[in-house]
């Protein structure tokens, strides 16, 4: 028997606008009591939730139960930018790929997530939060320009399309002239991540059993596995922990996850004298040159700017943070939609990603029959939606070949020691953000 006591559960502040602008849930079921299942899964995100439908699949007599410190879709899983791309994704490097091998392996198990999602759009009628629309790719720079040449060379060797745009191109697009070039990728698709894992999580509660505001304080694992609450405790003979950079909250992966926050900023409705002097086409998505630029995604009368992002250890953030970086959200705005003005923002937040050095996820089976699916590195809604769905697989022991894909890849590294780690991450944010430039 081996005893995890959490020295901390999640507790994201400021309503992210995704959950915002939705109608409000029907009020929660809370963990109270004793309970029994044949399966629990801690965390309730993308990961969480596709590890649940893949259970339900296969093992459809089985008891299936989940687990969420918060609301589903309150936390991580309602704060990204509702990008689901198929296509190399690497935050830390100067564009967004890597070596051919390792970005065909990548692309195809993207793919194969996406698959995933897009059945259980299907299934449970999510089209609406889940557009396979394409993303945009915005260079505010001749240097972004040259380094999107560069990133289409690379798809090119790759065998993947993709569209090169020029600034009016794009301006017909996006409304704005602040691009002076792009490109444009078609596999992307674009959710509203709260709607659809909110979505997700109503559409499984005919098969899975799904306790929210119920943050686990403690898990005793062994021959039986309990999670304990302040009000009960769930016991199962196989855990899946899904709950991305708080498995180092519970013990596991302990100085090899780094903590890293991003925030976004949300106008409130624009009106149709807005929409019409920004102009352009009314739904798309675009990241910037540089990895660590603005992202902006206009649907319909709102627009989001997400941008900065925050070395925070202990894996929360604050509303004078939120504040503060929000100032960074209007200058970046104003500069790609000055016909706005002071267009108000209605709703900020900021949102916790889980990063490893060498860029591996937290997977596979950490002690006998406990297993975990973290660590997305950024890319929370397509890889914690893999890895949750593969996690599954293993824990079943569905001879899946993916899943042995998974299991070769490394796990996260050690960090540096302190005080490298407290002075060094932040310079190193900053120093990336500096490079961005006016991406930013």
């Amino acid at each position: 028997m081996s005893d995890h006591e959490a020295v901390r559960t999640p507790a994201d502040t400021s309503m992210p606008g995704w959950y915002g602008i939705l109608p409000p849930p029907k009020a929660p079921e809370v963990l109270r009591g004793r309970h029994k299942a044949d399966w629990l899964i801690v965390g309730a995100g993308f990961a969480g939730l596709a590890a649940a439908r893949r259970l339900a699949q296969l093992v459809p007599n089985e008891r299936i139960v989940v687990v969420d410190a918060q609301r589903v879709g309150w936390g991580a899983a309602g704060r990204n930018s509702g990008f689901m791309i198929d296509l190399p994704h690497e935050l830390g490097g100067e564009h967004y790929g890597g070596s051919q091998d390792h970005d065909h392996k990548r692309i195809r198990m993207n793919r194969t997530a996406i698959e995933f999602s897009a059945s259980a759009a299907d299934e449970y009628g999510l089209r609406k939060f889940f557009v396979r629309a394409g993303k945009y790719h915005g260079a505010a720079t001749d240097h972004g320009v040259a380094v999107l040449r560069e990133f289409e060379k690379h798809l090119t060797g790759l065998g993947e399309p993709f569209e090169p745009l020029d600034a009016l191109q794009l301006k017909e697009i996006t409304g704005t002239n602040f691009f002076v070039g792009g490109t444009f990728t078609p596999g992307t698709v674009m959710a509203q991540p709260a709607g659809f894992i909110r979505g997700l999580a109503e559409g499984l509660s005919r098969r899975v059993q799904l306790f929210e505001n119920s943050p686990v304080t403690s898990l005793q694992t062994g021959k039986l596995h309990t999670a304990k609450t302040a009000e009960g405790e769930i016991t199962a003979p196989r855990l899946i922990l899904t709950v991305n950079g708080h498995l180092e909250s519970f013990g596991y992966f302990k100085n090899r996850l780094l903590h890293v926050f991003t925030y976004a900023s949300m106008t409130r409705p624009l009106s149709k004298s807005e929409q019409t002097a920004v102009g352009g086409e009314p739904h798309w998505g675009l990241i910037p040159a540089d990895p660590m630029g603005s992202t902006i995604r206009r649907i319909g009368d709102r627009i989001v700017v997400r941008n900065t992002f925050t070395y925070n250890p202990h894996m929360s953030t604050s509303e004078k943070q939120i504040r503060r970086i929000g100032a960074v959200h209007d200058r970046s705005f104003q500069a790609r939609f000055p016909m706005l003005g002071q267009a108000p923002m209605e709703f900020r937040w900021g949102g916790h990603l889980c990063l490893s050095l060498n860029s591996a996820p937290a997977f596979g089976e950490i002690e006998d029959r406990v297993f975990v699916a973290g660590c997305c590195n950024g890319l929370g809604t397509v890889q914690g939606t893999l890895y949750g769905m593969l996690a599954a697989d293993l824990a079943v022991g569905n001879n899946e070949p993916m899943v042995a894909d998974a299991l070769k890849e490394p796990s996260p590294i050690q960090l540096y020691p302190e005080p490298l780690m407290s002075i060094g991450a932040p310079m190193k944010l900053w120093a990336m953000q500096k490079r961005a430039g006016r991406e930013l």
